[in-house]
C-alpha cells in the first residue's frame, strides 16, 4: 500500500511497538534481527498534487486550492533596478535608485520611498494639456533609495524598453513612469481618431533610450504585427501602439453615428505591435453610475 491508515501497523513491526508508559531502552540489534524495511514514499502523481495544493486557503472550513501569482518582471537600468509584483490587477512598481539616478512619474503615483529620496514636482503648463485634461505636473526621485510607485486604477503595468531607434504612442492615462533620458510629448491625432478610439485628441509620443513604465486597466495583451498584417481593437482598449490604425465601423460598411462611439473599432497595420488592456474605463466608469442610480 502507498499510504497507511491511522492506527496502522506492519507486522514487521508490531514486536517493536511499545506503550507511552514504558521507558524505551536503546541496545545495539542483534546480528540476525531483520533490518527495518524504509518507510514507502507516495507515487510522484501524489507528489505533484501535493505540491499542487499544498498552500490553500480556509473559507467556511473548506480548503481551497490557491492560484499561482503572476510572474514578477525584474530588471535593470542605468543607474538602479526595479520589480513589478502584485500582478495582474493590483500591481506595484518597486525601484531602487542609486546616487543620482533619477526616475519621473505622473504626479500622485508615489506609494511609499526611503527617506532619502529627494522628491521634486514639476508643473510643465501647455494649452494642449489644458484642454484635453493631461497632467501637467510630474515627480521627479533622485537617489539614492528605494521607492514603490502605483496606479490609480486597479491593473497591472507593463514595461517598454526604448533603444533610441523606435518611438511609441500611448493614451493619456497610460503613463506611469520613466528614466531619465525618456522623453514624451503631446501629439495630435486626427478628430475621427479622437472621438471614437477612446483615447483623447492629443497622445503621448515617447521617445529616447531607457524604459517606460505603463499602466492598464485590467490585464494587458501584446500584439505583434508583420509588414501588412492587420488586427482589430475594440475602441477604448488601446494602452501603446508603435504602428499606424484607422477607425472603421465593426463588420464594415461606413461609418455610423457621430454621437457615440458604439460600433466602432480601430484596424491596426503592421509592421509594429500594439498593447491592449483587457477592460474598458468607460464602459466600468457607465457601469459605475448606473449601479449608483444615476444613469449612464
Amino acid at each position: 500500500m502507498s499510504y497507511q491508515q491511522p492506527g496502522y501497523v506492519p507486522q514487521q513491526h508490531q514486536q517493536q511497538v511499545q506503550h507511552p508508559h514504558q521507558q524505551q531502552q536503546h541496545y545495539p540489534p542483534p546480528p540476525h534481527a531483520p533490518q527495518q524495511q524504509p518507510l514507502q514514499q507516495p507515487p510522484p502523481q501524489h507528489q505533484q498534487q501535493h505540491q499542487q495544493f499544498g498552500n490553500v486557503a480556509q473559507a467556511g472550513g473548506q480548503h481551497l486550492p490557491q492560484q499561482p501569482p503572476a510572474p514578477t518582471d525584474n530588471g535593470a537600468f542605468h543607474g538602479g533596478t526595479y520589480s513589478i509584483t502584485h500582478r495582474d490587477t493590483n500591481a506595484v512598481l518597486g525601484v531602487t535608485l542609486q546616487p543620482g539616478a533619477v526616475v519621473r512619474s505622473k504626479s500622485g503615483a508615489m506609494i511609499h520611498m526611503a527617506g532619502s529620496i529627494q522628491l521634486t514636482g514639476k508643473v510643465k503648463f501647455s494649452m494642449k494639456k489644458l484642454l484635453t485634461g493631461s497632467d501637467m505636473a510630474e515627480s521627479t526621485y533622485a537617489g539614492p533609495g528605494r521607492l514603490a510607485l502605483g496606479p490609480t486604477l486597479f491593473g497591472d503595468i507593463i514595461t517598454l524598453h526604448l533603444d533610441g531607434r523606435q518611438s511609441w504612442t500611448i493614451g493619456k492615462d497610460a503613463f506611469l513612469a520613466c528614466t531619465a533620458d525618456v522623453s514624451k510629448e503631446a501629439k495630435a491625432q486626427g478628430l475621427s481618431k479622437a472621438l471614437f478610439s477612446g483615447e483623447d485628441l492629443f497622445v503621448y509620443r515617447v521617445a529616447g533610450q531607457g524604459i517606460i513604465w505603463l499602466t492598464s486597466f485590467g490585464a494587458v495583451d501584446r500584439l505583434d504585427l508583420q509588414p501588412g498584417e492587420q488586427h482589430i481593437v475594440d475602441n477604448g482598449h488601446l494602452v501603446a501602439w508603435s504602428c499606424d490604425y484607422r477607425i472603421e465601423k465593426a463588420g464594415g460598411g461606413t461609418m455610423g453615428s457621430l454621437k457615440t462611439g458604439e460600433g466602432l473599432v480601430c484596424r491596426f497595420t503592421g509592421p509594429g505591435s500594439v498593447y491592449v488592456q483587457t477592460r474598458n474605463r468607460d464602459e466600468f466608469q457607465a457601469f459605475i453610475r448606473a449601479s449608483a442610480g444615476g444613469g449612464s
